[in-house]
C-alpha cells in the first residue's frame, strides 16, 4: 500500500562506479537508521498491524480494492489525528472499513463487520462516531436501492419480488416518507412487503428472515412494515 520507503543495498552510485568505503559506510548507518524508524515506532508498528488485519478481513467480507485504499487512507487520517490513542487497532480499523464502504457507496452493516472483525457493535458504532466527528467526515446517507438489491439477493429473492420492492421504495421516496428512517431497515421492510403480496408461495418471506439478512432487528421490521401498511397513498395490500 505504499506505506515505506526501503533504502536497498548496492556497492554502485547511479553512474555504476564503485561507491567509496566512506560513502558506504554512511549509507549503512542510514539504512540501519531508516529500518528502525520504519519498524520500531509505534506508529510504524500500529499501520503495520492495522494493514495486516485489513488484508484478512479484505477475504473475509470480500472487499474491492477501492475499498481497501479508501480505508487505509481513513485509517492513516485516524491515527494523525490521534484518533487511535486509547482504542484498539481493530475497532478504528472495522469503523474505517465502514466509513469507507458508506462513502463508496457499497453498504455493509454494522452488524456484518461487527461479526467478522469480531467487534461488539456498540463498540464499533462508538468507533465509528468518534472517527467521523474528529475527522469531520461527511457521510453519505445510503441509497436505498441499493440496499433493496443487497437484501434481496441475500435472502435469495427473485427479480420479481425486487422489481416490487423498488417500486414501492420509489412511491416510498415521492410522498418523503424515508426521512429519518435507517435504509437497510426500510429496505427489508418493502421487501418483506413485497414477498408477502407475491403469489408465489415460495418468494414469502419471514421478518426474521429478512431481518438476518438486513443486519437489523424484527422489531425494526415489524414497526416500519406497519407505519407503511397505515399510509393510502402506498395502496399496500394488506
Amino acid at each position: 500500500m505504499g506505506l515505506f520507503t526501503v533504502i536497498g543495498r548496492t556497492d554502485k552510485d547511479a553512474s555504476g562506479g564503485k561507491i567509496d568505503p566512506t560513502v558506504r559506510s554512511t549509507m549503512e548507518r542510514l539504512k540501519t537508521w531508516d529500518y528502525r524508524t520504519q519498524i520500531h515506532t509505534p506508529a510504524a508498528r500500529n499501520l503495520r498491524q492495522a494493514f495486516s488485519e485489513l488484508d484478512v478481513l479484505k477475504a473475509k467480507l470480500g472487499l474491492s480494492d477501492a475499498i481497501i485504499e479508501k480505508t487505509a487512507y481513513i485509517y492513516r487520517k485516524a491515527q494523525e489525528r490521534r484518533v487511535v490513542r486509547g482504542r484498539t487497532t481493530s475497532a478504528i480499523l472495522a469503523a474505517s472499513i465502514y466509513i469507507a464502504c458508506r462513502e463508496i457507496g457499497m453498504p455493509r452493516t454494522l452488524k456484518d463487520i461487527s461479526a467478522i472483525s469480531n467487534i461488539k457493535r456498540k463498540d464499533l458504532a462508538r468507533s465509528y462516531r468518534f472517527i467521523v466527528s474528529k475527522l469531520e467526515l461527511k457521510i453519505p446517507v445510503l441509497d436505498p436501492i441499493k440496499c433493496i438489491v443487497r437484501v434481496a439477493n441475500k435472502a435469495n429473492l427473485s427479480e420479481i419480488t425486487k422489481r416490487k420492492a423498488i417500486d414501492l421504495m420509489y412511491k416510498i421516496n415521492e410522498n418523503e416518507l424515508a426521512a429519518g428512517k435507517d435504509p437497510m431497515g426500510l429496505a427489508a421492510s418493502v421487501l418483506y412487503l413485497s414477498s408477502m403480496n407475491n403469489r408465489d408461495s415460495n418468494e414469502h418471506r419471514t421478518q426474521s428472515d429478512l431481518a438476518a439478512a438486513a443486519g437489523v432487528t424484527e422489531v425494526t421490521i415489524r414497526n416500519r412494515t406497519q407505519e407503511l401498511r397505515k399510509k393510502s397513498c402506498l395502496k399496500i395490500i394488506r
